[in-house]
């Protein structure tokens, strides 16, 4: 990969970006070089971007821990996630973890098993699912959510910026689910699931709804909304056995065994989003 200096091209090991002729920005260059930090990291950016992009978490997320107080810098606790601050000068910490933006990235897709929570925060007596990944030896967290009881496809990673790009409602990505009810389906059930339901006080419709068998239906969702698939399947009169999902985008989970994971090909990071 190459980046422009003054119409010099330079090899580096980070994304080609344009630099700024000022000394400021060039001193900012030099330092990101010294230190193998992306020179757009080793800048003045905010609290979240840098941890989303060290690789802490989605943004979303990164704006949480620093919201609960989970964020120091040269140690003192930050609340704002605007806060500017500079990788690799300021001493960020996570929980007590420096954060120095060196990690590698990693990508993995994973059949959730069924009792695990997403969440990066400890909470007693609680399976998460990054506890799956305590041998990766890297600092990882979901892409989106499956509640405790769903099982199938979820990713996993340290990439903030590519959780962020899956979840964003601009991605526009649908997501598809099986799911095992406790009584024959009728015509009325999928009439009224196709319907939709009031969910967040929003009206929300599945993509689409089909019948695989007497008590097994597929649905495919678009919005992502908390539960959302629980809610139309359980307010269409139907008591739900088990919900489990198989494709994000143009991704399917295939033959993964139930609690076990594999790395991601670079060709499914593209497919995902076809």
């Amino acid at each position: 990969m190459y980046t422009t200096v003054s119409n010099i091209f330079y090899n580096l090991d980070f994304p080609l970006i344009p630099l700024a002729q000022t000394v400021y920005e060039t001193d900012f260059f030099l330092f990101s070089r010294m230190h193998r930090i992306p020179y757009t990291l080793a800048m003045e950016n905010r609290l979240s971007k840098v941890l989303a992009a060290s690789g802490v978490a989605s943004r979303r997320a990164c704006e949480a821990l620093i919201s609960d107080g989970n964020v120091t810098v040269n140690g003192k606790k930050i609340f704002v996630p605007q806060t500017f601050v500079t990788l690799g000068k300021d001493d960020i910490r996570v929980n007590g973890q420096k954060i120095d933006g060196k990690a590698g990235k990693k990508y993995f897709i994973l059949n959730k098993p069924k009792g695990f929570i997403c969440t990066n925060l400890v909470e007693d007596r609680k399976k998460r699912v990054v506890d799956i990944f305590v041998e990766e030896g890297a600092r990882l967290f979901t892409v989106g959510r499956l509640d405790r009881d769903t099982t199938g496809l979820l990713l996993v990673t340290n990439d903030g910026h590519f959780a962020n790009s899956v979840i964003h409602p601009s991605a526009n990505l649908q997501k598809e689910y099986i799911v095992k009810v406790g009584q024959e389906i009728t015509d009325e059930h999928l009439k009224a699931v196709s319907k939709g339901t009031l969910i967040e006080g929003t009206w929300i419709k599945p993509k689409k709804v089909a019948k695989i068998r007497k008590g097994t239906l597929k649905v495919v969702v678009k919005e992502g909304k908390k539960r959302e698939v629980r809610l139309l399947v359980q307010n269409a009169g139907m008591t739900i056995r088990s919900l489990h999902r198989v494709r994000i985008g143009g991704l399917r989970l295939g033959d993964i065994p139930e609690g076990t994971y594999r790395e991601m090909t670079e060709t499914e990071k593209r497919v995902i989003f076809e």
